[in-house]
């Protein structure tokens, strides 16, 4: 797994061994940024990745020019993959990494422009996941289709194999 494109293009990420973890494929990964890039949602821009797992999401948005990042997983072993892929390409600065329950840190209910959101495959909680987002777009990458609410204005929604892709704005 490597960062797609910007300032990190090229580098080499590390990926825990298991299959706790489920990396994003890259083609997925450039279809998100490229779509969030058209609409203006990424340099100078707050991150969440939230269920970060490596933290390929929000360091990918790093190397395009997000302004920051919040990295949430509940695992161990991918707080550690992320602290090291940090670490190596010295995004320290913009980003910050929390070892906790993604419905947890939603309580803290802190804004972000744009929350990526990639939880493990057959997640049950979407609603009350969704109700709590405080973001203006969201990215859902998921198993299964998701529906929104109407507050929500969809900007891409494609497939990608197993992997449903879903980018929304909230309405103003």
């Amino acid at each position: 797994m490597r960062v797609i494109s910007g300032a990190a293009k090229g580098r080499k990420l590390v990926v825990p061994s298991g299959d706790q973890i489920r990396p994003t494929k890259d083609r997925v990964k450039e279809a998100i940024f490229n779509s969030l890039h058209s609409y203006g949602l990424v340099d100078n821009r707050s991150f969440l990745d939230l269920f970060s797992g490596t933290g390929s999401l929000g360091i990918e948005a790093l190397s395009r020019g997000a302004k920051s990042v919040v990295f949430v997983d509940r695992y161990a072993e991918a707080i550690d993959c992320i602290m090291l892929n940090i670490e190596k390409l010295n995004y320290g600065s913009a980003s910050k990494i929390l070892k906790m329950d993604a419905l947890s840190f939603l309580e803290r209910n802190d804004y972000f422009d744009v929350a990526l959101l990639d939880p493990p495959y057959k997640y049950e909680h979407w609603g009350t996941l969704l109700r709590r987002i405080n973001a203006h777009s969201i990215v859902i990458e998921s198993s299964e289709p998701i529906t929104l609410e109407s507050d929500w204005e969809i900007i891409k929604s494609q497939k990608y194999g197993q992997t449903n892709l879903l980018i929304a704005s909230h309405q103003k």
